[in-house]
């Protein structure tokens, strides 16, 4: 049995993600998967994906590392979405309550880097979700929907670099141009305020270009860079023409469904290295 198909558990938070994990795991040869879910957040689908399920409260850290350690699953990956600050807002247990106060610094790494470690006492590693991934992951050369035209080409590598720059200073991983304007820098806001807000200030004609990257020190344990639906949806209310992102760093879910979508709309979606 090769190191991808060992029995693998998955701490499963929110939209499709933990579902097209399993799914890929599956086919790539992992007889038996164990996931944790958390109540109001996991998409119940999960279930019918692996083999068991156990059903927490956010915050339950004790319960789900035991949930591991008692099926002798030695390896997990986190997949979804969890918002950093519900992991102590409902119901903490007391080994949760320890990890937080132990912590100088409570943003999303701290926290889930303190998860790993405490995972690893008890003989679990959390490794990255990547090598189920990978087909997932466009690589270089990339496009659907219409081609681009000349200057959003020159958008697109002009953002390409400022948004490099802008996360690498973690303020944010999404840029809006136009003619080599910089509109929008995501902020604490989030992405979909940023394309939001980049739509808006490109004028009523639209034409703005969007460029999404992965931080220099991602760690992608914790946060791999996602597009679906949901992200060109937003797009196209803004206005905005062109979704670019790095090949090879960022998940593409639920590819058919942006396939159709995009034959509907005059918009790219396209990798720039």
């Amino acid at each position: 049995m090769s190191d991808t198909q060992a029995p693998l558990g998955i701490i499963a938070g929110s939209r499709s993600l933990p579902l097209e994990l399993a799914r890929q795991a599956r086919a790539q040869g992992v007889r038996r998967l164990a996931a944790v879910a958390f109540e109001g957040e996991t998409d119940p689908q999960i279930a019918e994906l692996v083999d068991e399920v156990c059903w927490l409260k956010v915050g339950q850290l004790d319960r789900m590392i035991r949930f591991f350690v008692d099926r002798d699953i030695r390896r997990c990956v986190m997949a979804g979405q969890i918002a950093p600050r519900n992991l102590f807002d409902l119901r903490p247990d007391f080994r949760a309550m320890k990890l937080l106060f132990g912590l100088k610094e409570k943003n999303a790494h701290s926290i889930f880097g303190g998860i790993g470690e405490e995972l690893a006492k008890d003989g679990v590693r959390l490794v990255e979700a990547t090598p189920w991934l990978r087909p997932l992951m466009p690589g270089v050369g990339f496009s659907l929907g219409r081609p681009l035209r000349s200057e959003e080409i020159a958008d697109v590598a002009y953002g390409m670099g400022i948004a490099k720059e802008v996360s690498r200073l973690d303020i944010g991983q999404t840029v809006v141009v136009k003619g080599g304007t910089v509109l929008a820098v995501e902020g604490f806001e989030g992405t979909d305020a940023c394309l939001e807000r980049g739509g808006k200030l490109a004028g009523k004609d639209g034409g703005a270009v969007a460029v999404k990257v992965a931080k220099p020190s991602h760690d992608m344990r914790f946060d791999i860079p996602c597009l679906g639906v949901t992200t060109l949806e937003c797009c196209a209310r803004s206005g905005i023409g062109v979704l670019a992102f790095e090949p090879d760093k960022t998940l593409l879910l639920e590819r058919p469904r942006v396939e159709a979508f995009l034959k509907t709309r005059p918009m790219a979606l396209v990798t720039q290295a």
